[in-house]
């Protein structure tokens, strides 16, 4: 006797949520329900998979592993019945997307009305945060892609390319260095710098492109901000510089803040947005799909470096 689908769902979501409640209730079936479901489930593998306390539940060894192959086999599955479905027509029916906080609000407002147009039977969840639990739910099956910036550790996973997103200086209207049509990051590092906190992986490529250990700079960091915009107001208000994205900065990010915004000199920093998705996925021509249509997004937005301004220092 094997087990059912039904089953392994029952596992994969109670490990998931902690809880037969929660879990009964994301599977919308009743509590007893789902807890009959899993105890038949220990008669077929002949070993408990959890162990119930008051304060919730714990997964055993045989749990652990059991939950891994679980969500492997529902992930097969699932990759089964949409290539199915999609191979009359792809971006048909549902499709799960991660998308890191740095690139959400500044690229899907011009590319899901594109990709609504084009795909209007498309059924879009979209979930926005930190790379790492992106790719981790990625691999987990419980997104079929993510759309993040590379240089990223894309181990088990295959990726296309959107754009390539320049780092631009950010500074308060009236520091000295906004005076030059240009600066030189080595100048602007050796100010107050303000970097996103840690988690993001912007905060690493900045580190890593101002030649800066991420560990290092955590030591002598005075300031860090929970978001671009965040960010940004902080250094509109004289705490310090920072790098922006030129995503960010073609959407108007800094239009409002007194911050003024510079190519770096020389101009060769980036980071690459890709849309990623599990090595050998049957997702993956409609993850290139996606990544066309975010590319084509990109440059339908392109707006040119404000013109520097000449400004008379504060006191």
């Amino acid at each position: 006797m094997l087990p059912t689908l039904r089953q392994l769902q029952y596992l994969s979501l109670l490990a998931q949520h902690g809880s037969f409640s929660r879990a009964a209730e994301a599977a919308h079936v009743t509590q007893p329900t789902l807890s009959a479901g899993v105890q038949e489930l220990e008669r077929v593998l002949g070993a408990p998979v959890v162990d119930r306390g008051r304060s919730g539940i714990i997964l055993t060894a045989a749990g652990t592993e059991a939950v891994a192959r679980a969500r492997a086999i529902l992930t097969a599955t699932e990759d089964l019945v949409q290539a199915c479905q999609g191979a009359a027509q792809p971006l048909e029916g549902r499709l799960r997307l991660g998308v890191i906080p740095t690139v959400a609000p500044f690229l899907l407002p011009a590319a899901l009305p594109r990709l609504k147009a084009r795909f209007p039977k498309l059924r879009l969840f979209l979930r926005e945060d930190l790379t790492h639990r992106l790719i981790a739910d990625l691999k987990a099956g419980l997104l079929d892609a993510t759309l993040i910036a590379l240089p990223y550790d894309t181990t088990g996973l295959e990726v296309a390319h959107v754009t390539h997103d320049a780092l631009l200086a950010a500074l308060p209207r009236d520091h000295p260095l906004a005076r030059g049509a240009s600066v030189a990051a080595e100048r602007l590092i050796a100010q107050e710098l303000i970097l996103l906190e840690d988690g993001h992986c912007l905060r690493d490529h900045t580190l890593t492109a101002c030649g800066l250990g991420p560990q290092k700079h955590m030591q002598e960091e005075g300031f860090a901000a929970t978001s671009l915009g965040t960010l940004v107001q902080m250094v509109g208000s004289g705490l310090g510089v920072s790098f922006l994205p030129a995503m960010a900065v073609a959407a108007g990010l800094a239009d409002m803040a007194h911050v003024a915004v510079r190519p770096l000199d020389p101009d060769i920093t980036s980071r690459e947005i890709v849309v990623a998705w599990r090595a050998g996925s049957t997702r993956g021509p409609e993850a290139r799909l996606l990544a066309d249509l975010f590319g084509e997004s990109v440059a339908s937005k392109v707006a040119p470096m404000p013109v520097p301004r000449r400004v008379t220092p504060r006191g």
